[in-house]
């Protein structure tokens, strides 16, 4: 069984041999290995971009059916985010509702933060929780931080949804139109670093603008 880096850089072969093992239970380890990397903050280090990359273009050969996997992916996406969010807007609450002053949880957390945090999700909660979702790491932390802010409800999933069906939709597709290109099969290691390191720009550039700002 492969370890995470094995996976995370090498998912297009692995991903390959789970179909000829496993065959269509393959679709339920796509939703699970989605929805645990969405949807657990103990769970950062899954695949997510070159999982859905991998998926891509194993579903351009037609090893696996291209509307299922997308339909699956995206399930899984915004659902994970919905759980993340949920954990967080009922254990935040009560973390900080303990009266002991020495509780871990007043150690560990700030109420004067989390005013903060329900003020910045107020204002810039929607693209935050859109851009998050192209950033490893940061998409896995920021559902349970909005929750904990107690972003609104009906805000969060609608920006869950755009960002879902965002997020999959150009991973999957980049991998469905160029994951079979010969030069990128053969370095899908180093294409997959690359997604990483691409993944990250985006809150790097907002995060600069917000600092000029």
């Amino acid at each position: 069984m492969p370890n995470a880096l094995d996976f995370l850089l090498h998912s297009d072969k692995h991903l390959l041999e789970f179909v000829h093992t496993y065959g269509n239970w393959v679709y339920g380890l796509l939703f699970a290995i989605v929805f645990a990397e969405t949807g657990f903050v103990v769970t950062p280090f899954l695949p997510g971009d070159s999982l859905l990359f991998a998926t891509g273009a194993l579903c351009a050969t037609g090893a696996l059916s291209t509307p299922v996997a997308i339909v699956l992916l995206a399930a899984a996406a915004f659902t994970g985010n919905a759980v993340n969010y949920t954990i967080g807007r009922i254990v935040g609450p009560r973390a900080f509702s303990a009266t002991d002053s020495s509780h871990l949880s007043h150690r560990l957390l700030n109420r004067e933060h989390i005013q903060r945090a329900h003020a910045f999700f107020e204002q810039y909660g929607g693209k935050a929780v859109v851009l998050s979702r192209f950033v490893p790491i940061v998409r896995t932390f920021l559902p349970f931080v909005a929750g904990v802010a107690q972003m609104a409800p009906s805000s969060f999933a609608f920006y869950n949804l755009v960002g879902a069906i965002g997020w999959v939709g150009l991973c999957f597709g980049a991998g469905w139109f160029f994951g079979n290109v010969p030069v990128v099969k053969e370095h899908f290691s180093l294409v997959t670093i690359g997604i990483v390191i691409v993944s990250i720009l985006p809150m790097v550039v907002e995060y600069v603008r917000h600092r000029r700002r």
